[in-house]
């Protein structure tokens, strides 16, 4: 019995010697694994086993594979030693559910939560943020920094996303060297490039990339009402191929049907015979029912849009479904209240929270950005505690937030991007269907996508099987990044700190090949000079003299060309109605008669005619080889049908009765090249050159000839290479020049310091439009704005409309009088932009001026967003909170910037009070 107690698993003593050196070896890793309820996979252990050791760590796994638990062991290892861990995450919702996770783990005394617009026990052990919120500290030098041990990067490979990017690579880049970072990304192609760039920037870090799913996925795909696996098995080399009964199906049904909604061959296709049927594919209340019936559920239904979404709900409910037992409603119902308590009563009408709460008791919900925060956070915990058994939802349910199914459905393989619909790409589809299979839950997950005519199984095939998703990084130096490099290691610092970019490494990679293509050719060179040696001169000074021959011949030619197209277009204007001329050649030439002289006020004259062949049409200039003189007259009819073939029959025979006959034009005008003195001084000087007489001058030519092409090849490429390498800097050099021009960085000799008062303001204005704001503060645009007015005048810099509609009204007065002064000062700061070759600044947008006006004066919900949408510009509820809060966030860094003593402060504070009520102070957790 006591041998049984000290080695439960009943290892042999081999491996439980094994075992035990392992726990010596990582005593704190021990200690973690111990307190999981199940055994860590091997790339956890590698992973977690490298930072105990004091490396950094990137972990590359797929969704839902576990990587989250080695960002878990840095708070455990920090707790343990007694230093901080800060644990990053992209956007604010996963903050808030890894803050839940951690203090239901730690306790809430040992972890606070830091976001945008939440503060919660900020200088505790172990504090979660927003990757932005640990940037700003770190510019700041915030004491919060101190006895700073580990950092973990939730979903590092944001880095990628073009318009936040750049922070991730801030972070990793300013971090103190003794931090030790733990990067957590979804699989990509490239981490050991990555994993180079991080080993060079942050000193040793470990790569650990684990391909492998912990639960199988299977694909599929919905073809009406059979669902059919997409692979078949596997070839002879392994590659999974497409199910045949798949492909046969789909073929017989695209030959007969319409796509749902559509005409074959587009909506301007002539219809011949009878309508093919237009193919339907199943609702979703069919989809529901089969996966329901199948085991299926719980299910994420994606659809990349939001009104898609809601209305998928709707006619689910419509249709009388329900997914939940009495049981699930009650459970349903007490996490409802737990999270809308704080809902003011008299906003739930407005907000559809009955219609909503209807649907949850029914197991179904929709899931996007437009969605209220309080609504958004209730569906991810109903969903994952498996009472909330279909979400339709958008594409960013996809981003980090953990909400496994068993089953993911895809209806398109298309999406709206913001500017245009494009085809998901593998990396996309992957993201998506990787929420199928719930880890310690299913054994198998399940990816569907639903087919109809113009989706080829291969396409999708093709998305499934891919597994190249390349990271590449979006970094760019903005204002407030280069003011805050400039104000913490000056200029010259900053500049090279530019160059440890991940995005320099990846251009500097990128130029290599290139670089190695110029000194072959280089090398070609030297050979190609040596065979164009002439014993009697210098070559290539000859042949640079036959060059210059023949551009001077060109350039004559193409002056003469366009000397005779200018006359021969003049003498076409001066020609009238029933005038017979000659066209010279060509397949219409021969006499003819002018029928309309064809004159254009904007163009070249195109005279209609009709040829002694009877053809009839227009002539242009192309058709002249010189100026056109009439060879005598015909009397014509007051009106001239030339679409009929009797009057061009006509009209021809009265032509050849006229006894004109068609000349051959003037002879051919002597070139310019005789009478070009240039031309004659190159020619003679080529001739008297030693070179001339030499007998393998024209294979001595030939090598000249191959020596100019390829050198100027090996120019083209040393200008890409010159382009790629040190591009940030120079970047960072016109922003500089720029900032120096307002004053935000002093002149160089100053004895100003790094920046200027202004570019400290600058320094801590974290926003699209930081630049635009500093000015708007140091020019004084916005003095004498009431709080309200502020908030409708800040929410320009901020708000951004989904989409082009109608110009939006603003409120009169102070606020109309701010917003022209902001706009002036745009466009002012877009022509320097220009200038300077910059990136511009965003142009305001002034569509959330009255809904934000309406609602910092104390108007009820109903009224702001019933006004919004009489004036065209809808908003959801969520959209309202959301731009609220971005409003909040751009006020307090002005009140931060300029203080409350300032009138601007003072009014930014009030602002923020005024606007942080109801639904938007609701749920800010």
């Amino acid at each position: 019995m006591a041998a049984s107690r000290s080695n439960p698993t009943k290892l042999s003593p081999a491996d439980a010697f094994k075992a035990h050196t392992r726990r010596s070896a990582h005593p704190a890793l021990a200690e973690f694994a111990g307190g999981m309820s199940f055994e860590l996979d091997p790339f956890q252990r590698t992973a977690c086993q490298a930072l105990e050791a004091g490396r950094g760590v990137l972990v590359c796994a797929p969704t839902g594979a576990g990587k989250t638990v080695v960002g878990e062991f840095a708070v455990h290892l920090a707790l343990k030693e007694g230093r901080k861990c800060f644990y990053t995450t992209p956007i604010k919702a996963l903050s808030n559910q890894k803050y839940a996770d951690l203090c239901e783990r730690h306790g809430s005394d040992a972890v606070g939560l830091l976001t945008g617009d939440t503060s919660i026990n900020g200088e505790a052990q172990v504090v979660v943020m927003t990757t932005e919120v640990l940037r700003n500290m770190l510019y700041a030098g915030s004491r919060s920094l101190d006895q700073l041990g580990y950092v973990v990067m939730d979903e590092v490979h944001y880095l990628a996303d073009r318009f936040r990017g750049a922070v991730w690579e801030e972070v990793i880049l300013h971090l103190p060297e003794y931090v030790q970072v733990a990067s957590l990304s979804a699989t990509v192609s490239n981490a050991e490039e990555f994993g180079e760039w991080l080993q060079e920037v942050r000193g040793d870090t470990t790569v650990v990339v684990d391909e492998h799913r912990p639960v199988p996925l299977w694909q599929h795909m919905q073809v009406g009402s059979r669902m059919f696996d997409l692979f078949g098995g596997e070839t002879a080399d392994r590659e999974l191929q497409i199910n045949p009964n798949l492909l046969r199906h789909t073929q017989q049904l695209a030959r007969v049907h319409l796509p749902y909604g559509g005409r074959r061959g587009g909506p301007n296709a002539k219809r011949k015979g009878p309508r093919p049927p237009r193919f339907s594919p199943p609702s979703r209340v069919e989809m529901l029912t089969s996966l329901d019936a199948a085991g299926l559920l719980p299910a994420i239904v994606f659809i990349f849009s939001r009104n898609g979404c809601d209305q998928a709900v709707a006619q689910c409910m419509r249709s009388g479904l329900r997914l939940t037992t009495e049981a699930e409603i009650d459970e349903i119902r007490e996490v409802i209240d737990e999270h809308t308590a704080n809902l003011p009563e008299s906003d739930l009408a407005v907000l559809g929270f009955w219609e909503w709460r209807e649907a949850l008791e029914r197991g179904l919900a929709a899931h996007h950005a437009g969605l209220l925060p309080a609504f958004k956070e209730t569906v991810e915990e109903l969903f994952v505690r498996g009472l909330v058994k279909a979400v339709f939802a958008t594409e960013t349910l996809a981003l980090g937030i953990n909400m496994p199914a068993r089953t993911v459905v895809l209806e398109r393989l298309v999406k709206f991007n913001g500017e245009s619909h494009v085809d998901l790409s593998p990396g996309e589809y992957t993201q998506l269907t990787g929420r199928a299979g719930r880890r310690g839950i299913d054994i198998e997950g399940h990816a569907v996508v639903v087919w109809q005519p113009g989706v080829d199984p291969k396409q999708v095939a093709g998305l499934a099987s891919t597994r190249t998703y390349p990271l590449r990084s979006s970094f760019r130096p903005g204002y407030n990044m280069a003011v805050n490099l400039v104000q913490r290691v000056g200029q010259d610092a900053a500049r090279e700190l530019l160059e440890q970019s991940f995005a320099q490494f990846q251009a500097d990679r990128s130029v290599v090949g290139l670089s190695r293509r110029v000194d072959r050719n280089s090398e070609a060179l030297t050979g190609y000079a040596e065979s164009m040696h002439c014993h009697l001169g210098d070559f290539a000074e000859y042949f640079d003299l036959r060059r210059r021959i023949s551009e001077r011949e060109k350039n004559l030619a193409r002056q003469n060309r366009q000397s005779r197209r200018a006359e021969a277009a003049k003498s076409l204007e001066k020609l009238r109605k029933g005038d017979v001329i000659s066209v010279p050649a060509g397949r219409r030439s021969g006499l003819a008669v002018v029928i309309d002289p064809g004159l254009e006020p904007m163009g070249e004259p195109r005279p209609l005619v009709v040829t002694e062949d009877r053809w009839s049409g227009r002539l242009s200039v192309a058709d002249f080889t010189s100026p056109v003189e009439p060879l005598g007259k015909m009397k014509l009819p007051k009106h001239v049908d030339t679409r009929s073939p009797r009057s061009r029959r006509d009209l021809a025979s009265s032509l050849r009765n006229t006894g004109l006959e068609a000349s051959g034009g003037r002879g051919r005008r002597r070139s310019d090249a005789t009478d070009d003195a240039e031309l004659a001084t190159l020619r003679r000087a080529l001739k008297a050159h030693p070179c001339h007489g030499c007998d393998e001058r024209e294979s001595h030519a030939r090598w000249a000839e191959r020596y100019e092409r390829l050198r100027g090849e090996n120019e083209n490429l040393r200008r890409k290479v010159a382009a790629t390498t040190h591009s940030l800097a120079r970047s960072f050099d016109r922003i500089v020049a720029l900032l120096t021009e307002r004053d935000y960085l002093p002149e160089a000799g100053s004895s100003e310091g790094q920046v200027t008062q202004h570019g400290r303001r600058l320094s801590r204005l974290y926003s699209e439009s930081d630049l635009l704001a500093a000015e708007c503060l140091r020019v004084g645009t916005w003095r004498g704005l009431g709080p309200a007015d502020l908030a409708a005048v800040v929410s320009s810099l901020v708000y951004e409309s989904r989409r082009e509609g109608l110009a939006p009204q603003v409120p009169s007065g102070p606020i109309s009088d701010a917003l022209a002064a902001t706009w002036r000062l745009w466009a002012e700061l877009e022509d320097d932009e220009r200038r300077h070759k910059l990136d511009r600044t965003r142009e305001p947008d002034a569509g959330f001026a009255w809904p934000v006006f309406r609602w910092a004066r104390g108007e009820s919900l109903e009224k702001v967003l019933t006004a919004a949408e009489s004036s065209g510009h809808e908003l959801s509820a969520g959209d309202f909170v959301r731009w609220c809060r971005q409003v909040i966030d751009l006020l307090d860094q002005v009140r931060e910037v300029v203080g409350v003593a300032d009138p601007v402060g003072s009014a930014a504070a009030k602002a923020v009070t005024a606007i942080r009520r109801g639904v938007v102070a609701a749920g800010a957790v």
